[in-house]
């Protein structure tokens, strides 16, 4: 996942107590942390260092990346008024910075690079609650109380997510993944009708540069056959259902996870435990699995035990096939 190097003592003194936004603007920068944990760990991908955030902050809307609370709103969306605040990205003007960070990366890689862009539920949330929320009740209650309000704005923000992946893409990403964070707080009712249109226009839009697309949400499990069926090569699942389970609900999608986050805050020997289960229920899968996280790295977490992880899953049969 694209925490993959916050725990590092080097991502530490790179990144530093100045702001992401501004760590994000500079090519240099995010290239030598998204290299730090290829060279520590020797991953089989590379992850761009970026935000989901960053399309709605280059154009104007008024985001702020508050450490220890997340994406804070100055002027949250309200109403009709407010879909004139997210116009088209233009990436080469408004994202350059991204631009040049991936093609400095592509010379510099000799694995893939994956790149990412928030998904259309999950950004309106922030913009509508303002911040972080624990039941997205304003979203909800715009949602339902104002159906046609919300899907012109979902339509406007799955533009903006398609707009910054093909750009990524087309500085030459490998692979790109829909973060869809939030998409749990909703029922399958709901996704499949405020949602799911959105992330398909997505999706669809990307079909044409043929690089695998993947996409994650985090307590989706309900949700997986509803998101494979968004249009992704690849659904990723968190560590709250099995894979088995997951392999039975995305059908002839290939499947990402999912190894609890917190499980690498154990004794080694029951990270490998783990990692272990999540082997054995991969195998059931036909059509692929990428060994992964069910979430983001914790950044309290030992760099030697996901130094320790990845060789051992590089050294296991399934892992090395």
């Amino acid at each position: 996942m694209r925490q993959a190097g916050r725990s590092l003592p080097e991502y530490k003194a790179v990144r530093g107590t100045g702001h992401i936004l501004e760590a994000i603007s500079q090519p240099e920068r995010v290239v030598e942390i998204t290299l730090q944990p290829i060279r520590r760990y020797g991953v089989d991908a590379a992850i761009l260092y970026s935000d989901i955030m960053v399309p709605l902050h280059a154009i104007g809307f008024g985001v702020d990346i508050v450490p220890g609370i997340g994406p804070v709103i100055a002027e949250p969306f309200t109403g009709k008024a407010d879909l004139d605040r997210i116009r088209d990205l233009d990436a080469e003007g408004d994202t350059p910075y991204v631009i040049e960070a991936v093609r400095h990366l592509v010379e510099e890689l000799t694995i893939p690079l994956i790149g990412f862009a928030g998904a259309p539920f999950t950004l309106a949330a922030y913009l509508i609650e303002g911040g972080p929320s624990k039941n997205y009740a304003k979203t909800k209650s715009l949602m339902y109380s104002q159906p046609e309000l919300w899907h012109q704005l979902a339509d406007r923000l799955a533009d903006l997510s398609l707009a910054s992946l093909r750009s990524q893409i087309l500085a030459g990403a490998s692979a790109v993944q829909l973060f869809d964070s939030w998409a749990g707080a909703l029922s399958i009712a709901d996704y499949e009708h405020f949602v799911m249109p959105a992330s398909r226009k997505i999706f669809e839009g990307l079909k044409d540069l043929e690089v695998p697309r993947l996409h994650f949400g985090v307590v989706t499990g309900e949700l997986l056959t509803s998101m494979s069926e968004a249009g992704a090569d690849v659904v990723g699942v968190d560590w709250r259902v099995s894979l088995g389970d997951a392999r039975k609900r995305v059908g002839d999608k290939a499947i990402q996870g999912n190894l609890d986050p917190a499980v690498c805050l154990a004794p080694y020997e029951v990270v490998q435990q783990h990692a272990d289960r999540v082997f054995a229920e991969a195998a059931t899968s036909p059509n692929g699995h990428i060994f992964n996280l069910g979430h983001g790295v914790l950044p309290e977490t030992n760099p030697d035990t996901l130094a320790r992880l990845v060789d051992y899953v590089h050294a296991h049969p399934i892992g090395n096939s």
